[in-house]
């Protein structure tokens, strides 16, 4: 399983050449990472961050840009988790099609607790996290 989430190109992403301008990219990425911790593993931003005081900055991206997404299109991105750490977590994003890649990146997020530093996965979101990369392989 694979989580996607449709992202449509609207002006506010693009540069004056009507291209998605690449940094525009990494918050599609964030905004579908917040998707995903909201709708799969039932813990949303604000409560992690604001009410929880922990947060899960990403640490490590690296992104290849494979061809350019224009104002108008839809674009579907999808999430998938590599491996799980004591702390840590590897995801995959990809976005676009099979047959018309837009940009992979690959990425690694940290359990942060706000005011002490990294922490263990709490046991209900990893364990969601390790039932929803299983159904992948």
């Amino acid at each position: 399983m694979t989580y996607t989430r449709l992202t449509a190109i609207e002006f506010n992403h693009c540069d004056p050449a009507g291209i998605v301008f690449y940094p525009r990219y990494f918050e599609m990425i964030n905004s579908v990472i917040e998707n995903f911790f909201a709708d799969v593993l039932g813990a949303s931003f604000a409560a992690i961050h604001v009410h929880g005081g922990h947060g899960v900055p990403t640490v490590r991206i690296e992104a290849d840009f494979r061809h350019p997404s224009r104002l108008g299109e839809k674009v579907l991105f999808s999430l998938s988790i590599r491996s799980i750490g004591r702390s840590s977590v590897a995801l995959r994003i990809f976005a676009g099609e099979a047959d018309d890649p837009r940009l992979t990146a690959n990425m690694t997020l940290v359990w942060m607790n706000l005011s002490a530093g990294a922490e263990p996965w709490p046991d209900d979101i990893r364990a969601r996290m390790t039932a929803f990369m299983e159904t992948q392989t």
